[in-house]
Protein backbone atom coordinates (compact mmCIF):
# COMPACT_ATOMS: atom_id res chain seq x y z
CA UNK A 1 0.00 0.00 0.00
CA UNK A 2 1.24 3.34 -1.22
CA UNK A 3 2.24 5.87 1.81
CA UNK A 4 0.76 9.29 2.44
CA UNK A 5 3.05 12.14 1.41
CA UNK A 6 0.73 15.11 1.49
CA UNK A 7 -1.70 15.50 4.45
CA UNK A 8 -3.58 18.70 4.79
CA UNK A 9 -5.78 18.90 7.95
CA UNK A 10 -8.61 21.40 8.49
CA UNK A 11 -6.66 23.90 6.66
CA UNK A 12 -8.56 27.30 6.98
CA UNK A 13 -6.82 30.56 4.71
CA UNK A 14 -7.86 34.35 4.85
CA UNK A 15 -7.63 36.59 2.31
CA UNK A 16 -7.73 39.46 4.84
CA UNK A 17 -10.81 39.33 6.59
CA UNK A 18 -12.81 36.81 4.20
CA UNK A 19 -11.77 32.98 4.65
CA UNK A 20 -10.86 31.64 1.57
CA UNK A 21 -11.14 27.70 2.63
CA UNK A 22 -12.80 26.41 5.22
CA UNK A 23 -11.72 23.35 7.58
CA UNK A 24 -10.41 21.89 4.25
CA UNK A 25 -8.67 18.14 4.45
CA UNK A 26 -7.22 15.83 1.88
CA UNK A 27 -4.60 13.66 1.62
CA UNK A 28 -2.48 12.43 -1.78
CA UNK A 29 -0.72 9.45 -1.69
CA UNK A 30 3.07 8.63 -3.34
CA UNK A 31 2.65 7.92 -6.70
CA UNK A 32 -0.80 9.11 -7.27
CA UNK A 33 -2.94 11.78 -9.02
CA UNK A 34 -5.15 13.60 -7.31
CA UNK A 35 -7.66 16.10 -8.39
CA UNK A 36 -9.22 18.85 -7.13
CA UNK A 37 -12.86 20.53 -8.40
CA UNK A 38 -14.57 23.22 -8.57
CA UNK A 39 -15.85 26.13 -9.88
CA UNK A 40 -14.20 29.51 -10.39
CA UNK A 41 -13.64 31.74 -7.21
CA UNK A 42 -13.96 27.93 -5.50
CA UNK A 43 -10.66 27.98 -3.43
CA UNK A 44 -8.76 25.62 -5.20
CA UNK A 45 -5.87 27.99 -6.08
CA UNK A 46 -5.85 28.88 -2.14
CA UNK A 47 -5.19 25.38 -1.30
CA UNK A 48 -2.19 24.95 -3.47
CA UNK A 49 -1.24 28.69 -2.48
CA UNK A 50 -1.14 27.60 1.14
CA UNK A 51 0.52 24.13 0.49
CA UNK A 52 3.25 26.02 -1.06
CA UNK A 53 4.13 28.94 1.29
CA UNK A 54 2.56 31.16 -0.70
CA UNK A 55 -0.31 31.13 1.61
CA UNK A 56 -0.41 31.06 5.33
CA UNK A 57 -3.03 29.32 6.70
CA UNK A 58 -4.81 30.49 10.08
CA UNK A 59 -5.74 27.05 11.46
CA UNK A 60 -4.91 23.83 10.40
CA UNK A 61 -1.49 21.89 9.66
CA UNK A 62 0.31 20.61 6.22
CA UNK A 63 1.88 17.78 6.46
CA UNK A 64 4.65 16.54 3.35
CA UNK A 65 6.72 13.36 4.21
CA UNK A 66 5.63 13.35 8.00
CA UNK A 67 6.67 17.15 8.16
CA UNK A 68 4.68 20.27 8.94
CA UNK A 69 5.30 22.84 6.27
CA UNK A 70 2.90 25.26 6.82
CA UNK A 71 3.59 28.97 7.50
CA UNK A 72 7.18 28.49 5.84
CA UNK A 73 8.46 30.36 3.10
CA UNK A 74 8.37 29.11 -0.39
CA UNK A 75 11.75 28.71 -1.29
CA UNK A 76 12.04 26.26 2.00
CA UNK A 77 9.02 24.55 0.55
CA UNK A 78 10.26 24.38 -2.81
CA UNK A 79 13.70 22.34 -1.61
CA UNK A 80 11.82 19.60 0.61
CA UNK A 81 10.20 18.33 -3.11
CA UNK A 82 7.26 20.59 -4.01
CA UNK A 83 7.06 22.12 -7.20
CA UNK A 84 4.11 24.61 -7.99
CA UNK A 85 3.06 25.57 -11.18
CA UNK A 86 0.83 28.26 -11.08
CA UNK A 87 -1.92 29.42 -12.66
CA UNK A 88 -1.07 31.33 -15.50
CA UNK A 89 2.03 29.63 -16.17
CA UNK A 90 4.61 32.76 -14.93
CA UNK A 91 7.74 31.99 -17.47
CA UNK A 92 10.75 34.52 -16.74
CA UNK A 93 9.62 36.24 -20.77
CA UNK A 94 12.50 38.00 -21.65
CA UNK A 95 14.76 34.66 -20.70
CA UNK A 96 15.51 32.31 -23.31
CA UNK A 97 13.61 28.63 -22.73
CA UNK A 98 16.79 27.44 -21.95
CA UNK A 99 17.49 29.78 -19.14
CA UNK A 100 14.23 29.40 -18.03
CA UNK A 101 14.59 25.52 -17.60
CA UNK A 102 17.91 25.90 -16.01
CA UNK A 103 16.13 28.48 -13.25
CA UNK A 104 13.85 25.43 -12.23
CA UNK A 105 17.37 23.60 -11.50
CA UNK A 106 18.97 26.92 -9.45
CA UNK A 107 19.05 24.72 -6.11
CA UNK A 108 20.76 21.66 -7.58
CA UNK A 109 24.54 21.24 -7.28
CA UNK A 110 24.70 17.77 -9.36
CA UNK A 111 25.60 19.29 -12.86
CA UNK A 112 25.28 16.08 -14.59
CA UNK A 113 21.90 15.20 -13.23
CA UNK A 114 21.10 18.58 -14.28
CA UNK A 115 21.99 17.58 -18.46
CA UNK A 116 20.50 14.39 -17.76
CA UNK A 117 17.31 15.59 -16.60
CA UNK A 118 17.50 18.58 -19.63
CA UNK A 119 17.34 15.95 -22.09
CA UNK A 120 14.52 14.21 -20.10
CA UNK A 121 12.49 17.68 -20.36
CA UNK A 122 13.20 17.64 -24.09
CA UNK A 123 11.63 14.26 -24.46
CA UNK A 124 8.55 14.92 -22.87
CA UNK A 125 8.35 18.44 -24.70
CA UNK A 126 10.61 18.27 -28.04
CA UNK A 127 9.35 21.83 -28.90
CA UNK A 128 11.19 23.10 -26.10
CA UNK A 129 14.11 21.74 -27.64
CA UNK A 130 13.31 23.21 -30.83
CA UNK A 131 12.73 26.65 -29.10
CA UNK A 132 15.72 26.19 -26.85
CA UNK A 133 17.23 29.77 -27.52
CA UNK A 134 14.31 31.95 -28.04
CA UNK A 135 12.63 34.08 -25.38
CA UNK A 136 10.04 32.80 -23.17
CA UNK A 137 7.92 35.56 -24.32
CA UNK A 138 7.63 34.71 -27.77
CA UNK A 139 6.31 31.08 -27.13
CA UNK A 140 2.71 30.21 -27.72
CA UNK A 141 0.25 29.89 -24.74
CA UNK A 142 0.70 25.90 -25.23
CA UNK A 143 3.87 26.22 -25.37
CA UNK A 144 4.53 28.68 -21.79
CA UNK A 145 2.14 26.03 -20.53
CA UNK A 146 4.90 22.92 -21.33
CA UNK A 147 8.09 25.00 -19.92
CA UNK A 148 6.15 26.62 -16.86
CA UNK A 149 5.73 22.49 -16.03
CA UNK A 150 9.15 21.51 -17.72
CA UNK A 151 11.12 24.03 -15.11
CA UNK A 152 9.50 22.62 -12.04
CA UNK A 153 10.71 19.62 -13.30
CA UNK A 154 13.76 20.46 -13.41
CA UNK A 155 14.23 21.16 -9.74
CA UNK A 156 13.48 16.77 -9.72
CA UNK A 157 10.52 17.53 -7.16
CA UNK A 158 8.81 14.61 -5.24
CA UNK A 159 5.45 16.33 -5.36
CA UNK A 160 3.88 18.74 -8.33
CA UNK A 161 1.42 21.09 -7.72
CA UNK A 162 -0.62 21.98 -10.98
CA UNK A 163 -3.01 24.98 -10.88
CA UNK A 164 -5.51 25.03 -14.16
CA UNK A 165 -2.84 23.82 -16.39
CA UNK A 166 -5.63 23.47 -19.51
CA UNK A 167 -6.40 27.49 -18.77
CA UNK A 168 -6.85 29.35 -21.89
CA UNK A 169 -5.63 26.62 -24.41
CA UNK A 170 -7.23 25.21 -27.32
CA UNK A 171 -8.94 21.52 -27.02
CA UNK A 172 -5.97 19.77 -29.18
CA UNK A 173 -3.29 21.56 -26.42
CA UNK A 174 -4.95 20.31 -23.28
CA UNK A 175 -5.01 17.06 -24.80
CA UNK A 176 -1.69 17.38 -25.48
CA UNK A 177 -0.87 18.72 -22.06
CA UNK A 178 -3.14 16.33 -20.30
CA UNK A 179 -1.50 13.23 -22.09
CA UNK A 180 2.07 14.60 -21.29
CA UNK A 181 0.90 15.03 -17.46
CA UNK A 182 -0.22 11.25 -17.56
CA UNK A 183 2.95 10.28 -18.24
CA UNK A 184 4.85 11.47 -16.39
CA UNK A 185 3.01 9.89 -13.48
CA UNK A 186 2.57 6.60 -14.99
CA UNK A 187 6.24 6.52 -16.43
CA UNK A 188 8.10 8.70 -13.82
CA UNK A 189 6.05 8.27 -10.94
CA UNK A 190 5.92 12.00 -10.42
CA UNK A 191 3.16 12.30 -7.33
CA UNK A 192 0.79 15.07 -8.05
CA UNK A 193 -2.28 17.44 -7.09
CA UNK A 194 -4.11 18.78 -9.77
CA UNK A 195 -6.85 21.62 -9.70
CA UNK A 196 -8.50 22.47 -12.64
CA UNK A 197 -12.02 23.24 -13.65
CA UNK A 198 -11.75 21.49 -17.02
CA UNK A 199 -13.63 18.41 -14.96
CA UNK A 200 -13.81 16.07 -17.60
CA UNK A 201 -10.14 15.88 -18.25
CA UNK A 202 -9.17 16.24 -14.98
CA UNK A 203 -11.79 12.96 -13.49
CA UNK A 204 -10.17 11.00 -16.82
CA UNK A 205 -6.21 11.47 -15.59
CA UNK A 206 -6.66 11.76 -12.18
CA UNK A 207 -7.02 8.93 -10.06
CA UNK A 208 -8.62 10.21 -6.56
CA UNK A 209 -10.71 13.60 -6.91
CA UNK A 210 -12.37 16.19 -4.14
CA UNK A 211 -14.86 18.40 -4.81
CA UNK A 212 -14.66 22.06 -3.56
CA UNK A 213 -17.72 24.44 -3.31
CA UNK A 214 -17.91 27.85 -1.62
CA UNK A 215 -14.28 26.64 0.28
CA UNK A 216 -15.57 23.15 1.67
CA UNK A 217 -14.94 19.60 0.22
CA UNK A 218 -18.32 18.67 -0.23
CA UNK A 219 -17.06 14.92 -1.94
CA UNK A 220 -14.24 12.49 -2.36
CA UNK A 221 -13.69 9.40 -4.17
CA UNK A 222 -12.16 7.77 -6.83
CA UNK A 223 -12.34 9.32 -10.00
CA UNK A 224 -13.81 6.66 -11.78
CA UNK A 225 -16.92 6.41 -9.49
CA UNK A 226 -17.40 10.70 -9.43
CA UNK A 227 -17.67 10.14 -12.86
CA UNK A 228 -20.77 7.87 -12.38
CA UNK A 229 -22.14 10.56 -9.80
CA UNK A 230 -25.56 12.60 -10.66
CA UNK A 231 -24.65 15.59 -9.66
CA UNK A 232 -20.76 15.50 -10.91
CA UNK A 233 -22.28 14.76 -14.03
CA UNK A 234 -24.58 17.49 -13.76
CA UNK A 235 -22.73 20.52 -12.53
CA UNK A 236 -19.36 19.21 -14.17
CA UNK A 237 -19.99 17.48 -16.91
CA UNK A 238 -22.78 18.66 -18.67
CA UNK A 239 -25.17 15.64 -18.68
CA UNK A 240 -28.47 16.98 -18.67
CA UNK A 241 -31.62 15.23 -17.68
CA UNK A 242 -35.05 14.82 -19.51
CA UNK A 243 -37.55 17.41 -17.90
CA UNK A 244 -41.03 16.43 -17.02
CA UNK A 245 -42.50 17.32 -20.30
CA UNK A 246 -39.59 15.61 -22.56
CA UNK A 247 -37.99 18.31 -22.86
CA UNK A 248 -34.04 18.79 -21.96
CA UNK A 249 -33.62 20.74 -18.91
CA UNK A 250 -30.71 21.45 -16.10
CA UNK A 251 -31.31 20.08 -12.70
CA UNK A 252 -31.25 22.68 -10.10
CA UNK A 253 -29.62 20.92 -6.80
CA UNK A 254 -27.73 21.69 -4.27
CA UNK A 255 -24.42 19.62 -4.86
CA UNK A 256 -24.22 19.48 -1.03
CA UNK A 257 -27.62 18.88 -0.02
Amino acid sequence: MAETILKVSNIETYYGPIMAIRGVSLEVEEGQMVTVLGANGAGKTTILKTISGVMDPQKGSVTFEGREIQKRDPDWVMRQGIAHVPEGREVFPFLSVRENLMMGAFTRTDRSGVDDDLELVFGYFPVLKERADQRAGNLSGGEQQMLAISRALMSRPRMMLLDEPSLGLSPRLVGEIFGIIRRLNEEQGMTMLLVEQNANMALKTAHHGYVLEVGRIVMEDSCARLMEKEDIQEFYLGVKDEGARGKRRWKKKKLWR
